[in-house]
Order: structure tokens, then C-alpha cells, then sequence
């Protein structure tokens, strides 16, 4: 919880100064055993901490979420199973899970949330099988408040679905280029904005595409300027370098 809304509920008198001295004690992170919960990481960077599900033993993840529920009221966590979702919904029934981009999350207040959106980002993927790494990121920049454009099927095999949506793409304060195979779809869009432009390469493509080294290459040795490059697949890394971004634009 942010210092400022601490410091409301003491003045609102909904909290006494000893509630939120218990609160602060709290803070900088809570110990589980098994993992030590970054409670103060909003207060930081203005991100609460994110749940990387994968791999996580099935006590622990859920244990996480429920901590991580009753104290932000929120959880967010990507790279989900649907077994873990399962696991996870037993005990948080109002869980919602994208089996598409494998998040896992209960948001406070969907509805309003989705209003208070800020800025725009465009998310554009080569092709129809790049979405899911796209929904990754598209979903984290929402669930961090930034309003996002989904354009997708727009890879240079067919430049002109690309151009057909030039003016909404150079309208975004930051855009999300994911693409698998050669990964040429973030230096054409480089070429088209002013805003940066966050290069996501995917895993997608046959053999010589060495699970998505080709297209990380690719982007690496573009010769368009203003494209940053995350790693092959790292949707919710793009998502949030486009929050960021996004929110310095509106402010």
C-alpha cells in the first residue's frame, strides 16, 4: 500500500496512528519462509510485485496469492497453468484466469479500473500466432493503468494491413512490435513513429529461427532508431517498459 494512503485512512480516522505503525513495521517486505514478499515495491517504483507462476511448487504459489489478496486487495501473476488456476480458485473463487496469456489475477475494481485508463500504447504482432506473447504484455500495461490498441496480423508479408493502421500506431506514446520468424515488424514500425518502440521477438518460426534467437537478432541489429529489446517471449517485460513510458508521457 502507498505511504499516501496510509497516511489518508489515518487522517480519514479509519485507521489509528498504531494501525499504521503495525503497517509500516510490515514493510519492506514480509517473510513467508519460502519467498519474502516485496510489499513495499509499489511505494518504490509505482509497480506492485507480479507472480512469475511457472515452476512454483503448488503450497507456495498458492500461499502467495492469498498473502499477496489480503494485502493489496489485488495479484497479478503471469505464466500461469490452468492447473494452477484451478489450484489457485479453490481457495480465491473470484480468480479470473487467460489460458491465451497464461495470467492469473483478481483485479479491485475491473470496471472502474478500465475507465481511469491513461495514455495509449499500440500492441502490434507480425502474425496471429505471435497474440499470445502479445496478450502478455497487453494485459499487464491494463492492469497497470495504461490503455492499449490491439493490432494485430500486420507482419511485412502484408505491409499494407500494417500501413492501413499507420496514424493509430504514430498516435501511441509507446508501441509493443512483437514478432516471431525474421522479426522485421519492429524496424519497419521504428521507421514509421517518433515514439519508442518495444521490439518483443517470440519463439515463433521453423527450424533456422532457432526458437526465436533469429528474430531477437534481428531486432537487435535494427537499423531503425528508438527500438529497445526485450528478451524472446517476454510480453510482461514489454508491458511494463510501456507503462512506464506511458506514464511519463502523460505526465
Amino acid at each position: 500500500m502507498e505511504v499516501r494512503k496510509i497516511l489518508e485512512k489515518v487522517q480519514s480516522g479509519e485507521w489509528s496512528i498504531a494501525d499504521a505503525e503495525n503497517h509500516l513495521k510490515m514493510q519492506p517486505f514480509e517473510e513467508l519462509g519460502f519467498a519474502k514478499l516485496d510489499t513495499h515495491r509499489e511505494v518504490r517504483s509505482g509497480f506492485s510485485e507480479v507472480i512469475y507462476c511457472a515452476g512454483k511448487p503448488d503450497e507456495y504459489l498458492v500461499s502467495i496469492f492469498q498473502k499477496m489478496y489480503e494485502k493489496n486487495g489485488e495479484v497479478f501473476g503471469t505464466r500461469a497453468s490452468t492447473e494452477q488456476y484451478e489450484l489457485v480458485r479453490e481457495v480465491l473463487p473470484m480468480v479470473q484466469y487467460d489460458s491465451m496469456a497464461k495470467i492469473l489475477k483478481i483485479e479491485k475494481n475491473p470496471q472502474q479500473k478500465a475507465v481511469e485508463r491513461i495514455g495509449k500504447i499500440a500492441v502490434c504482432t507480425a502474425g496471429t500466432a505471435d497474440i499470445p506473447v502479445a496478450e502478455e504484455a497487453a494485459q499487464t500495461a491494463e492492469y497497470f493503468g495504461s490503455k492499449v490498441e490491439r493490432i494485430y496480423d500486420v507482419g511485412v508479408s502484408g505491409l499494407h494491413r500494417l500501413l492501413a493502421h499507420a496514424q493509430a500506431i504514430q498516435e501511441a506514446n509507446c508501441v509493443i512490435a512483437v514478432a516471431g520468424m525474421e522479426g522485421a515488424l519492429a524496424s519497419v514500425i521504428g521507421g514509421l513513429v517518433s515514439n519508442p518502440v518495444i521490439a518483443v521477438p517470440t519463439s515463433v518460426g521453423y527450424g533456422a529461427s532457432l526458437n526465436g534467437l533469429s528474430a531477437l537478432l534481428t531486432m537487435i541489429n535494427s537499423c531503425a532508431n528508438g527500438i529497445a529489446v526485450v528478451n524472446i517471449d517476454n510480453g510482461y517485460g514489454a508491458g511494463y517498459m510501456a507503462t512506464q513510458i506511458n506514464r511519463l508521457a502523460e505526465q
